[in-house]
């Protein structure tokens, strides 16, 4: 990779083609930390190899609970909303993207039985022309290559994921559509979209196995016992998986970051990062709309891309 007067990259590939301005990814997440939780070495990797990425989340997380027992402290539960700011801008440095809010407000996660209605202004409730119009002025703003957003379940089913999905999903077909949202800025099309897809009955069952056989005890033997055999693996509609175990560090740092959602002592460290990288260095996803050429499976979320841009 060579730095271009200007500010741009000049990158050399290995069939060696060059590309002459940097790529441009884009990640849609419904709640701060979602990004260092959904890809975060995906995207440390590509801002290693000098393209822009750009994480917009769309709440600002105000109605999560506190999960890192460490954090338990009044002064954290009153200031909430400021908090998962702080830890979101902590999470967007370590990473090396840049951020942006949506400026939504969280929806919480209903429980009970019937589920109680959902607050009246929150995300998943504001009119989905209202929420795309401020997706789409980011996307024209950034312009990005690729977007990355959940899939039509939101990951799981908060309200939260699958509204940003659905806004997601609305955002790339209208941005680079003129006569949608006229005042939004200049039309942008993206060429590829994809959904992130994390943790897979094959994945755990791979770490499962692995620990077992190291002598390392397994958190995830209940977890795979209690699994519906009759519900499909998300590891079924994957298409690309990428290569990004040398960013292991870096995403666990940001995870980290976010103090008041994540225990450093929880499953989610549980699996030594030199089991992960040898048996399992990729994340996963699942490409949904192509307006370039792509053939399947993939290694890389700018394939066919490159082909755009390069001189």
């Amino acid at each position: 990779m060579r730095l271009l007067a200007g500010g741009g990259y000049t990158c050399r590939r290995d069939d060696g083609r060059t590309m002459a301005e940097k790529l441009r990814l884009m990640t849609v997440h419904a709640h701060p930390d979602d990004e260092s939780s959904k890809g975060a070495a995906t995207l440390v990797r590509y801002v290693t190899e000098g393209h822009e990425v750009m994480v917009v989340t769309c709440t600002g997380g105000e109605a999560g609970s506190i999960l890192n027992p460490a954090m338990e402290r009044p002064e954290i539960a009153e200031n909430i909303a400021a908090v998962r700011r702080q830890e979101m801008a902590a999470a967007a440095e370590i990473l090396g993207v840049q951020h942006r809010w949506l400026g939504f407000v969280d929806s919480g996660l209903p429980e009970g039985d019937p589920l109680p209605p959902l607050p009246e202004g929150c995300f998943a409730l504001v009119d989905l022309e209202v929420s795309t119009e401020a997706l789409v002025r980011v996307v024209r703003e950034f312009r990005p290559h690729v977007m990355v957003t959940y899939d039509e379940n939101g990951g799981y089913p908060h309200p939260d994921h699958i509204r940003c999905h659905e806004v997601s999903m609305a955002a790339f077909d209208a941005a680079g559509d003129p006569e949608r949202f006229p005042t939004a800025g200049e039309p942008w099309q993206p060429k590829k979209l994809y959904y992130s897809h994390g943790f897979s009955r094959a994945k755990m069952t791979t770490f499962h196995e692995e620990l077992i056989a190291r002598g390392i005890e397994s958190p995830y033997g209940e977890w795979l016992a209690n699994w519906d055999a009759s519900r499909p693996d998300v590891m079924e509609r994957v298409t690309t998986r990428v290569r990004c175990e040398e960013h292991f560090e870096a995403r666990d740092a940001a995870l980290t970051a976010h103090a008041t959602q994540i225990d450093p002592n929880s499953r989610w460290f549980a699996v030594p990062l030199d089991v992960q990288r040898e048996v399992w260095p990729t994340e996963e996803y699942e490409l949904v709309r192509s307006l370039v050429d792509a053939t399947l499976p993939e290694d890389d979320l700018f394939a066919g891309v490159y082909e755009k841009v390069t001189v």
